[in-house]
């Protein structure tokens, strides 16, 4: 059986959880980072040296970046719903999981450090507002991705891209800052939430 360490209030830990859920995979998880035990030790650091949850043991095999570990747990399974077989449909699903994990995942720091974590370091009022803008202008982009119609991110089938980016949607909608109206970023939230593993692990009261 799959490993899954990191602790559930992580985001990207919850990518994983989410996944191995809609997989029906069988996994067992231990709870490490701030809170619980830390991965900064000799043990943690072994499994990734840049001592960061999640981490995934299969086996002998260690695997941590969490859209790589979602990526490998869909492979792993055999299905190719989640991660289609095709090259082209299979690239654009990865293209998406790959914005999100660079420039929608960096659009958002300073504005999340700031309005939900409280962080000292991050209360400049010119870098927060710049910060909000800067997230609200990439979730405009996703807005503009659903915005034909399409279900998901990557059309009508639900895939590893709207694991990510499901997330990335309730931490915007969770964080206490001023946001436009994004019609189709709002069905598309409800729609997820009609899936129980999003319940379980996405929209469950973290940011």
């Amino acid at each position: 059986m799959i490993k899954i360490l990191g602790k559930s209030s992580s985001i990207n830990v919850r990518k994983v959880l989410w996944t191995a859920t809609e997989l029906g995979l069988g996994y067992e998880q231990e709870q490490w980072g701030s809170g619980f035990r830390p991965t900064d030790t000799p043990e943690f650091l072994a499994l990734n040296p840049n001592a960061m949850v999640p981490v995934l043991l299969d086996g002998e095999m260690v695997l941590w970046e969490s859209n790589t570990i979602c990526r490998y747990l869909a492979s792993r399974s055999g299905e190719t719903a989640l991660l289609p077989a095709d090259p082209a449909a299979r690239a654009a699903v990865e293209q998406w999981m790959d914005w999100q994990a660079s420039e929608l995942n960096n659009s958002w720091r300073y504005a999340f450090m700031s309005t939900v974590r409280q962080s000292p370091a991050h209360q400049d009022a010119a870098q927060l507002a710049a910060g909000v803008a800067h997230w609200n202008r990439h979730m405009a982009m996703l807005e503009g991705q659903l915005a034909d119609g399409r279900d998901y991110v990557c059309g009508q089938a639900f895939t590893l891209a709207d694991v990510v980016l499901g997330l990335s949607t309730h931490r915007w909608l969770s964080a206490p800052i001023e946001r436009p109206v994004l019609p189709a970023v709002l069905t598309y939230y409800e729609r997820l939430s009609e899936r129980p593993a999003f319940m379980q692990h996405g929209r469950n009261g973290q940011p």
